[in-house]
C-alpha cells in the first residue's frame, strides 16, 4: 500500500509538474508576443511622431546623405532605437549606427515590402550589420520637403530576452512555491486516501487469516467509508456462519462421539476419513492408526475388512452379523450404507458396527427362560391332570390312596402358585415397576423376625441358627425387600444343609467413617456345597445345582436370582465362596445410606 501511495503522489506530482510546466511556457508566449506588440505600437507611435515633426529635406540634394545620418543618431540617443531612412526604391539614404553607403538596398525587406502597401511594415531576424536579432518597424512617409520613402525604426531583442528572463524567474519562484504547495496538499490528499485502504487491506488480511473480530473502524460516508462497511458485513457475515459451522460440526462431534454403536466413513477412493470413538473400541485401533488410509489397514479385523471390501465392491447397502474372537467372542451387526450426491454423485460407503452379543444373549436367556418356565408348568400341570384323571376315572377305591392323590394335587398346584408368584416378581423387579422404599432398618431387629419363622423348619433337622450382629446396627432401604433378600439366603441355607448343622449369620461395617461405608452380611452354613463349575451360574433363572434335590424340597429356581436383583436395586452386590461336602457363604455388601438420584 505504501507502494500504492508514493506511486499516487508521483502521478499527482507529475501531472502537477506538466501542467505548470506548459502553463509556464503558455505564459512566457504570451508575455513575450504582448511585449513585441507593446514596442511596435510604441515605436510606430515614433514613426508618426516623426512623421509630423521632423524637419524633411531634399533627398536628391548634396549633403542629404549626410544630413539624414545625423539626424538619425540624434534620433537614436533620443528613442533608443536604430533609425534608419529609405527611399522608394529601396536606398538607404540615412542610418544611425552605419554609412547609407556601406548598407545593401532594402527593398525586398520584409517590413519594407509590408510597409509598401501602406500598412505599416514589422519583422523580427537576425541582423547582419549588427549582429543582433532585432525587430524592424518601417511606415511609408511623403514630405511636402521633399522626402518620400520609408522611415523605419530597429530595437535589439535583447532587452526583451531580458525582460523575459526576469519574468521567467519570476515566475520559477512563484511555480515552485506553488508547485511545493501542490506536492503538500498532493501528499495530503493522497495519505487520506491511502491510509483509510491500507485500514481496509490490513482488516481484509486479519479476516483471511481467521480473525473475523477484526473490524474496519472508519467514521466516513463516502466510497472508501462504505466499502469499509461492506468488509465489516462481509465479516459478521463469516463469523456468524462459522460459528454456526463450529455449532453444528460441534454438535456432530458430541453425536458421534455418544453413538453406541460404531461409525467408520470411507471415501469414493476406498480411504477412511471418519471413525467414531465407539469405532475405535470394537475396532480396538486408534484414529491416527487409520483416518487417512486404505480400508486395508483394517486387516486385524479381518472380518470387518472383507465386510467393508464388499460394499465398497458392491456400493449398495448391505447387512450382516458375524462372529469376531478379539480375544473374546463377540457378535457384530455389520451395515453398510453408500452415500451418494443429490446429483447422483457416488461419495463413499458409511459403515455402522453395532455390538450385539449383548441383546443375542439376552434372546438366548429369553428363550431359555421360556423354554423353562414352560418345563416347569408342564410339570405340575401333568402330575395334577394325571392323578386328577385317575380320581374322576373312579380307578381309586381305597380312600388312603385317593387322600395322597389329592394331597400329590395339592401340593403340585402350590408349587405351581408359587412358582407363578415366583415370575410375576421377577418381572416386576426386572422391569422396575416396584420401586423401593427407603427406611432405617434395624438389622438385628429385621433378622430376629426372620429367625423366628425359619427356626421351626431349622429344628425338625436339628439345625443349629447362630447370629452375631451387633444391637443398634442400622441400614438405610426397603425392609420388605430385605427381609426377602435373607429370607430366600437362609431358607435355602436351611434347605441345603443336612440334620444337626449349622446356619450362621453376621454382620461388620467397613469403611468407617468414609464416604462409601458399607456393611456386609454373611449367610453361611455347612451344607453340601457347591460345585465349583456350578458357581458362576447360580444366579440364573431357573438354573438348579441339585435339580431332583431342588424340586423335592419345594423350589422354584428363581429365589437366587430375584435375591440378587433386589441386592443390585439397593445399589449392592453379592458374591458366593462354596466347596462341596463343606458348606457355602454368601456375602452381601450393602450401602448403609443411600444418596438421592
Amino acid at each position: 500500500m505504501k507502494t500504492f501511495r508514493t506511486r499516487l503522489i508521483i502521478i499527482l506530482m507529475s501531472l502537477i509538474g506538466i501542467s505548470m510546466l506548459a502553463a509556464g511556457l503558455t505564459m512566457a508566449q504570451v508575455y513575450r508576443g504582448s511585449h513585441i506588440r507593446a514596442l511596435e505600437e510604441n515605436m510606430m507611435r515614433e514613426i508618426n511622431l516623426l512623421e509630423n515633426t521632423f524637419p524633411f529635406q531634399a533627398t536628391d540634394t548634396a549633403g542629404a546623405s549626410d544630413y539624414y545620418s545625423s539626424k538619425a543618431r540624434e534620433l537614436e540617443k533620443l528613442i533608443d532605437s536604430r533609425v534608419t531612412f529609405i527611399l522608394l526604391d529601396g536606398k538607404v539614404i540615412g542610418d544611425s549606427e552605419m554609412s547609407p553607403d556601406l548598407m545593401d538596398n532594402h527593398l525586398t525587406r520584409k517590413e519594407i515590402v509590408s510597409a509598401a502597401n501602406g500598412a505599416t511594415g514589422s519583422a523580427i531576424r537576425y541582423s547582419d550589420s549588427v549582429r543582433e536579432k532585432m525587430l524592424y518597424i518601417a511606415h511609408e512617409v511623403k514630405s511636402e520637403n521633399g522626402f518620400v520613402g520609408y522611415i523605419r525604426l530597429s530595437m535589439s531583442l535583447e532587452a526583451v530576452g531580458e525582460e523575459l528572463t526576469k519574468g521567467w524567474m519570476l515566475m520559477a519562484g512563484g511555480l515552485l512555491i506553488l508547485f511545493l504547495a501542490a506536492a503538500l496538499v498532493s501528499y495530503r490528499v493522497a495519505a487520506g486516501l491511502t491510509k483509510p485502504l491500507e485500514h481496509i487491506t490490513l482488516v481484509a488480511n486479519r479476516i483471511s487469516g481467521l480473525d473475523y473480530d477484526a473490524r474496519v473502524d472508519l467514521d466516513r460516508s463516502d466510497e472508501i467509508g462504505q466499502l469499509g462497511q461492506a468488509i465489516n458485513g462481509m465479516a459478521d457475515s463469516l463469523q456468524q456462519q462459522l460459528k454456526q459451522i463450529h455449532d453444528n460440526e460441534d454438535l456432530m462431534q458430541s453425536v458421534l462421539a455418544n453413538m453406541t454403536g460404531g461409525l467408520l466413513m470411507v471415501d469414493s477412493d476406498g480411504t477412511v476419513v471418519l471413525i467414531n470413538r465407539a469405532a475405535e473400541q470394537i475396532l480396538h485401533m486408534k484414529d491416527d492408526q487409520i483416518v487417512g488410509k486404505t480400508y486395508n489397514a483394517l486387516k486385524r479385523n479381518y472380518e470387518f475388512m472383507k465386510f467393508v471390501e464388499e460394499g465398497v465392491n458392491l456400493k449398495e447397502y448391505i447387512q450382516e452379523e458375524r462372529h469376531v474372537y478379539d480375544p473374546e467372542e463377540l457378535i457384530l451387526q455389520f451395515d453398510g450404507v453408500p452415500m451418494f450426491e443429490d446429483q447422483g454423485g457416488y461419495r463413499g460407503m458409511l459403515f455402522l458396527l453395532q455390538d450385539v452379543t449383548d441383546i443375542r444373549r439376552l434372546e438366548a436367556m429369553r428363550s431359555e427362560f421360556v423354554a423353562n418356565v414352560s418345563h416347569e408348568l408342564k410339570t405340575p400341570i401333568a402330575a395334577v391332570k394325571g392323578f386328577a384323571e385317575t380320581l374322576l376315572a373312579g380307578g381309586v377305591d381305597d380312600e388312603e390312596t385317593k387322600r395322597s392323590f389329592l394331597q400329590i394335587i395339592y401340593d403340585e398346584g402350590d408349587r405351581l402358585n408359587r412358582l407363578i408368584g415366583d415370575i410375576l416378581e421377577l418381572s416386576k423387579i426386572e422391569s422396575k415397576r416396584a420401586p423401593l422404599e427407603y427406611v432405617p432398618v434395624n438389622l438385628k431387629e429385621l433378622f430376629d423376625s426372620i429367625n423366628e419363622v425359619l427356626l421351626p423348619v431349622a429344628s425338625k433337622k436339628s439345625i443349629q441358627m447362630h447370629q452375631g450382629i451387633k444391637e443398634h446396627l442400622y441400614i438405610e432401604g426397603d425392609e420388605d425387600r430385605l427381609r426377602q433378600i435373607f429370607m430366600n439366603l437362609l431358607s435355602n441355607a436351611i434347605s441345603y444343609t443336612l440334620e444337626g448343622g449349622r446356619v450362621k449369620v453376621e454382620a461388620e461395617i467397613v469403611n468407617i467413617g468414609e464416604e462409601d461405608e458399607k456393611v456386609l452380611i454373611s449367610v453361611k452354613d455347612t451344607g453340601m456345597g457347591i460345585p465349583k463349575k456350578d458357581l458362576p451360574r447360580i444366579f440364573e433363572r431357573f438354573y438348579r445345582v441339585d435339580k431332583a434335590r431342588s424340586r423335592s424340597s419345594g423350589g422354584t429356581g428363581l429365589g437366587l436370582s430375584i435375591v440378587k436383583h433386589l441386592v443390585e436395586l439397593h445399589h449392592g452386590t453379592i458374591r458366593v465362596e462354596s466347596k462341596v461336602g463343606e458348606g457355602s457363604a454368601f456375602t452381601v455388601e450393602l450401602p448403609i445410606m443411600h444418596t438421592l438420584d
